[in-house]
């Protein structure tokens, strides 16, 4: 598959999607949403793939919204033409990333506005020293989207999540991972190294049982009671009893080794 705003690579069970516009700083357009978004959803269906990795290429992971299109939306829109509309897709990426294959937001530079909003929804985030991260929404006259409004208050806290939207500034990667906005943050050279260690170790789960946890956790994250999150979770652990990975577990351990998910 040919793409123009995005490299793919696979090492083992893992891909990886670099966004490739580093003369922009990875600016966010839609035709780059519509190629990664495509490439997770076609290693989502492969099952040669346990894990997906995400990150960008040069000094940038993604640094907001291409603002060039913003200004043409409203020359179009003063000029009384009729301007582009946003593609209509029947979910949204948080909601797409959801029930997709775990994905490790790997961060290399600046994600701001839209590069933080996409790297909400992810399974793991990891920062580089240099990643600098922003909800610069307000600062450009929008607002939040991506369903960050109730994801980034779940993830850091109200007082946090509203001081980020409120003033739109650009915390530092130590910021972000006192706050829990990411997992951790590791020197620029080690950040590839780590991303892919923990997909690799992810990716040597049960690929079944790995979408059933992230769809307990959204499910039981979002909304319910613990008896609503205990049902569901007792329906899961009884499908997860009835398939092969969990023969292979239970004869690995009496046999002393590691178990082989996927042979």
């Amino acid at each position: 598959m040919g793409h123009q705003f995005i490299l793919t690579e696979t090492r083992d069970r893992v891909g990886i999607i670099t966004f490739n516009r580093p003369e922009r700083l990875n600016a966010y357009t839609w035709e780059m949403a519509g190629e990664y978004r495509s490439q997770v959803e076609a290693w989502n269906a492969d099952p040669g793939i346990g894990a997906i990795v995400l990150t960008g290429a040069g000094r940038s992971f993604c640094a907001g919204a291409d603002i060039g299109g913003f200004a043409q939306q409203i020359q179009q829109r003063e000029a009384g033409e009729a301007t582009r509309e946003r593609p209509r897709q029947e979910e949204s990426w948080t909601e797409f990333v959801m029930h997709s294959k775990p994905v490790i937001c790997a961060i290399n530079g600046p994600a701001i506005g839209v590069g933080l909003t996409l790297a909400l929804p992810c399974d793991v985030r990891i920062a580089s020293e240099q990643a600098r991260l922003s909800m610069r929404f307000v600062r450009i006259g929008v607002i939040p989207e991506l369903g960050s409004t109730q994801l980034l208050p779940h993830i850091v806290g109200m007082g946090q999540a509203l001081e980020l939207m409120l003033s739109g500034r650009i915390i530092d990667a130590a910021e972000a991972g006192r706050i829990g906005l990411v997992n951790r943050v590791v020197p620029a050279e080690e950040l590839m190294p780590t991303a892919l260690s923990i997909a690799a170790e992810i990716a040597s789960g049960p690929a079944e049982n790995l979408v059933a946890i992230k769809r307990l956790t959204w499910q039981n994250y979002l909304n319910g009671t613990i008896a609503e999150a205990s049902a569901r979770e007792n329906v899961e652990f009884g499908a997860a009893q009835a398939r092969p990975a969990f023969k292979e577990a239970v004869t690995a351990f009496r046999e002393k080794r590691q178990p082989n998910f996927n042979p």
